[in-house]
């Protein structure tokens, strides 16, 4: 474990935090009394998600496989 002070903390930041993110633990004291500790964030495990979230938050009308299909099948038709 790594002991700084806080002006070298502030000089330094992006190293002390790139230090941190590949697993070491720094201390920053003031005057000498640890104030604070920089630490590694642990990853975030994903889980992945059940189906049914939605279930009930909205509905789809019966026939959604057909809405617009004339202005649909016009385009294609003519590109326009």
């Amino acid at each position: 474990m790594q002991t700084i002070n806080i002006h070298e903390a502030k000089t330094h930041l992006s190293r002390f935090v790139d230090q941190a993110a590949a697993g070491e633990e720094i201390v920053i004291a003031r005057a000498g009394k640890p104030i604070a500790r920089l630490v590694p964030l642990k990853p975030e495990t994903l889980q992945p998600r059940p189906l049914g979230l939605g279930k009930g938050r909205f509905s789809l009308p019966k026939d959604f496989d057909q809405l617009h299909r004339e202005a649909i099948e016009q385009m294609f038709a003519t590109g326009d």
